[in-house]
């Protein structure tokens, strides 16, 4: 059962042909490099531990997104990977499938007024590190999907044989890479946050967790 208004036939008929045109142009469902450097993406405090943590974790190999939602101190809440199908790039299938994966990890954040997670995107592909239209959908895809699951749009980030780069910043690094075998987990991500205790004690067992 469907609840709303019914459009006018001429606002449906409208509707139906931009639709019918965007479903035609999935070139125009993609972000060209500068267009993702001009919107504002929050830079990642530290890439390589972020990259090789998702690694450590997802072991990612070419046509393996994973995508991650992110706390504001840039701890990880959620994550989950998939392969991408075998069809051309197009940005609005990207973004189905993005949404998809964060529907199943993580409560959305739509009632918040102002984002407060962030969502990166890893996505691991042959070729080398240059941008492509195929890195440009997946661009529009996660801005999408982060909009409508309430969330920031982060980092898109790339692995390739040559290393891992994060698109529109310039940083990037030779390992891990889409060849290399991972990591142990616990190499690549920082200890668990000990409880907020306070005093000496507690600066103690801090000193003690990162030696």
């Amino acid at each position: 059962m469907t609840f709303g208004f019914a459009p006018s036939s001429a606002a449906s008929t409208s509707a139906s042909a931009d639709l019918s045109a965007a479903s035609a142009n999935p070139l125009a469902r993609m972000l060209e490099p500068s267009e993702w450097a001009a919107a504002g993406i929050p830079l990642l405090r530290n890439p390589r531990e972020v990259v090789s943590g998702l690694h450590a974790r997802h072991q990612p190999r070419p046509t393996t997104a994973v995508v991650a939602v992110l706390d504001p101190d840039e701890r990880l809440c959620a994550s989950a990977s998939f392969t991408r199908r075998p069809a051309p790039a197009d940005g609005w299938m990207f973004r189905n499938a993005l949404l998809a994966q964060l529907r199943r990890v993580i409560p959305h954040d739509l009632r918040r007024r102002t984002p407060v997670r962030t969502a990166v995107l890893l996505y691991c592909r042959d070729g080398d590190a240059r941008w492509t239209e195929e890195d440009g959908a997946w661009m529009w895809g996660l801005r999408d999907a982060c909009t409508l699951h309430g969330l920031r749009c982060g980092a898109y980030i790339t692995l390739t044989r040559d290393g891992w780069q994060v698109l529109g910043e310039g940083r990037a690094g030779r390992r891990p890479h889409a060849g290399s075998p991972p990591e142990a987990l616990g190499a690549s991500e920082a200890p668990p946050p000990l409880p907020r205790t306070g005093g000496a004690a507690s600066e103690v067992l801090r000193r003690a967790a990162a030696r």
